[in-house]
């Protein structure tokens, strides 16, 4: 295999086309064996993913990124995942150091006062341990979807991610919310029960809330910031999309 997988995105486009999603996934396991992996947070779409991969046993990694912060339904739901699949899903933590470091100088709630202490409060809880959690990986697995941001909407369905050197997969880009919501159900997969009390992008317990009738998917995610910064900086990496 090459250094940088992104010369097998025009081949990979090629023969995903047609496939489903367990199928897709399927392949890049036998493409890039123990180098795929997928990271969730346990949301709607995220549980669809761990679904088609678990319920059909492929050979992918999956991994959360534990911010200490996060919403007690989300550690139920992160059961519940473990106990209907008999699996354990690995998490990965804030390094201590930095954490002790940012709380000492900065204090607990710190992410309320500047977008820049909330940008560094994300790269300690998340984007640093996403960086170890990736090491290593040919293939990234997200649940990212168009309709969450205008941003997202511009993505592919395969990517290279420069920024952690891997490919990116997001089989779930052109599902609605509601095609997300049916097969939740119809395949009877645990969810946070924060998505039925007007939650629709669930992150740490202080920076998210429900959002109001005719809101923006993302408004409740830093609903203190303007709305160009609502990123945490996962997603933020240069990445460019291979065309077949």
């Amino acid at each position: 295999m090459d250094h940088k997988p992104i010369v097998h995105i025009p081949e990979l486009l090629n023969q995903i086309d047609g496939l489903n999603i367990p199928q897709t996934l399927q392949l890049l396991a036998i493409r890039f064996p123990g180098q795929v992996t997928f990271s969730t947070s346990f949301s709607f779409e995220d549980q669809v993913i761990a679904h088609d991969i678990l319920d059909n046993n492929i050979d992918i990694s999956i991994f959360t990124l534990d911010t200490g912060r996060m919403f007690p339904e989300t550690y139920s739901v992160w059961t519940s995942t473990n106990d209907k699949y008999s699996t354990r899903i690995k998490a990965y933590y804030p390094d201590r150091q930095l954490l002790e470091k940012y709380l000492d100088t900065k204090g607990p709630n710190a992410f309320y006062e500047s977008v820049d202490n909330r940008k560094e409060c994300c790269h300690i809880r998340k984007v640093e341990p996403l960086k170890r959690a990736l090491k290593g990986n040919a293939v990234w697995v997200t649940g990212l979807r168009g309709e969450h941001s205008k941003d997202r909407q511009n993505l592919q369905l395969l990517e290279w991610d420069e920024g952690n050197q891997v490919i990116k997969y997001n089989p779930l880009l052109h599902w609605t919310t509601e095609e997300v919501r049916k097969y939740i159900d119809d395949n009877n997969i645990p969810y946070n029960i924060l998505h039925d009390k007007g939650f629709v992008s669930i992150g740490c317990a202080p920076c998210t809330r429900a959002i109001k009738p005719g809101e923006d998917f993302r408004a409740g995610r830093w609903w203190w910031e303007d709305s160009s910064k609502k990123e945490c900086g996962l997603h933020e990496t240069s990445s460019v999309a291979a065309k077949s």
